[in-house]
């Protein structure tokens, strides 16, 4: 299993985070290694990090968007401004100690999913500053928490961790709130991924046929999910 790629200027950014990061996982009996799993939602623009323990993931810590590109609805070209919404895995191969924008990974965009429907587009990141063209920045700051809590879980052994990316909160009231929407039957299709980890807190293995995601019911969870699924996406 390949380390997440690390350099001193990297080591130096999250051990700052370390130290600040401490009291809050300690408070929650949390501790840094622990698989990680992250949501994001466009509306109200946040992105969660979930770690797992005794068994299931338990939220840690609701971070703001600083800013994404784009409206509610999925990416579909390369340059068209608009950040995308789907089921992504993250590797240690995909963590950049070297980015531009101080920390960054790539949400492995565009996946099995995405590449089906001749959807292009490259580089799209999680990482820190405030601006975007289609990635999530974070700011500096935050950015280097969510990193060390990614680069930690990769490098404790999880061999990689999914990232979901979702327009808005898929509770019905939502949903009702935008029926109108072309992309009504692509959000339900998303919504199958969300309700299964509401239900169960568990991460669950995703692939795609016939042109959707399909959610699969033994609910595995994602330290992360086997290879066959890892690459399926």
């Amino acid at each position: 299993m390949a380390a997440p790629p690390v350099n001193e200027r990297a080591r130096e950014l999250m051990d700052r985070a370390r130290t600040r990061l401490a009291a809050e996982l300690d408070q929650k009996g949390m501790h840094l290694g622990l698989p990680i799993f992250i949501r994001i939602f466009k509306i109200p623009g946040t992105l969660e990090v979930w770690l797992q323990q005794d068994g299931t993931f338990q939220l840690f810590k609701t971070y703001p968007i600083c800013s994404y590109s784009g409206f509610p609805g999925p990416k579909l070209h390369e340059g068209d401004w608009q950040s995308p919404e789907g089921f992504y895995t993250v590797t240690p191969e995909q963590m950049n100690p070297n980015s531009q924008y101080h920390l960054s990974f790539n949400i492995g965009y565009p996946n099995s999913y995405d590449s089906s429907l001749d959807r292009t587009g490259s580089n799209i990141m999680v990482h820190g500053g405030c601006s975007s063209r289609g990635c999530f920045a974070m700011t500096n700051y935050w950015m280097e928490e969510i990193y060390l809590l990614a680069h930690t879980a990769l490098a404790g052994g999880q061999e990689s961790f999914s990232v979901h990316v979702f327009p808005f909160v898929m509770t019905a009231r939502n949903m009702f709130k935008f029926r109108s929407s072309p992309w009504l039957d692509f959000w339900n299709n998303l919504k199958e991924g969300y309700d299964a980890f509401e239900e169960t807190r568990q991460v669950p293995a995703i692939t795609v046929a016939e042109g959707r995601y399909q959610v699969l019911p033994d609910m595995r969870l994602a330290l992360g999910a086997g290879k066959k699924d890892r690459e399926s996406l």
